[in-house]
């Protein structure tokens, strides 16, 4: 069967929730809505609009390394992608709003912001409500294990077979992938942030912790010393399909001018690596994560 990137749904939360960024000049939601939707009417000029402004309102949920607060700076891959070509659009500032990640597409369409910009995954229940930019990278999955794999584990299947317990961010889409390899329900364990599942990791309250790779590797990052290692990422299988989580940026439907300029110079930056490498590798991103020309998000939509 022929197989396609998978749709990850990183319903995660980071560090920093709990209330807006404070930011000087922080704008409210616009006052002109679509009726029935409380999202901004009047769209389609929303490229020429944030011109005049200067400035883009960008909504992120305080994941590393997808976007989050660095000593009051906005930091991550998509941050830092989106500065880049919002800044060549002629858009040169980012006015970020933090916010649970399951609140931002409800505040997206309510007009809080004009762009979410977190690394969140393309999904056709998503693709439903709002316009997704062509991809800004993949992530396989991988495990965080102990330091020495105690139970040589390599995958979700290993875990399977080998009855253990494995580690899921809430909602994450790491739950349908364990169950998919024949984890049992009562064996899976979610947490509510990355660091817990790190933590559960090392109380012995869990066995492997799933999620992708980049993650995984970023988490290993900021604990330094913490007694675990992150094995090698590898592509979950769902109904036979290889599940390779892409993710990128977010806008409203009627968006359309803003999200179309927005991929070309997105194209400009996946179809260079070392660029690629160059703005975002400090975030652990290399050009294992970038998205090949074949992979669109129209396809990811249509499921």
């Amino acid at each position: 069967m022929t197989t396609h990137p998978s749709r990850r749904r990183l319903l995660t939360r980071g560090a920093f929730l709990g209330g807006a960024l404070a930011v000087p000049g922080f704008l409210a939601a616009c006052s002109r809505t679509e009726a029935g939707t409380g999202a901004p009417a009047g769209d389609a000029d929303l490229l020429e609009r944030l011109r005049k402004q200067g400035h883009v309102r960008v909504g992120f949920a305080g994941e590393a390394p997808y976007g989050f607060q660095d000593g009051g700076t906005l930091a991550g891959e998509a941050p830092t992608l989106h500065r880049e070509i919002f800044t060549a659009l002629g858009i040169p500032e980012l006015r970020p709003t933090l916010s649970e990640f399951g609140s931002l597409v409800p505040g997206l369409l309510a007009g809080r912001f004009d762009v979410i910009s977190a690394g969140m995954a393309i999904t056709p229940e998503r693709c439903a409500k709002v316009a997704f930019s062509e991809p800004e990278f993949v992530s396989p999955t991988a495990l965080m294990v102990r330091r020495g794999n105690p139970k040589g584990l390599d995958d979700l299947a290993s875990c399977a077979a080998g009855k253990v317990r494995v580690g899921v961010l809430t909602a994450a889409v790491e739950v349908s992938y364990a169950k998919a390899a024949g984890v049992p329900d009562g064996s899976v364990v979610t947490v509510a942030k990355q660091q817990d599942g790190l933590d559960a990791l090392l109380a012995g309250r869990i066995d492997a912790f799933a999620l992708t790779g980049i993650s995984l590797r970023w988490l290993a990052r900021t604990n330094r010393g913490a007694a675990v290692e992150v094995l090698e990422p590898f592509v979950p299988v769902v109904d036979g399909v290889k599940r390779y989580s892409p993710g990128g940026a977010v806008f409203r439907q009627g968006a359309v001018s803003l999200r179309r300029a927005f991929d070309e110079r997105l194209a400009a930056i996946t179809g260079d690596p070392a660029r690629y490498v160059r703005l975002i590798g400090k975030y652990g991103f290399t050009e294992r994560e970038v998205p090949p020309r074949t992979l669109r998000t129209a396809e990811l939509c249509a499921g």
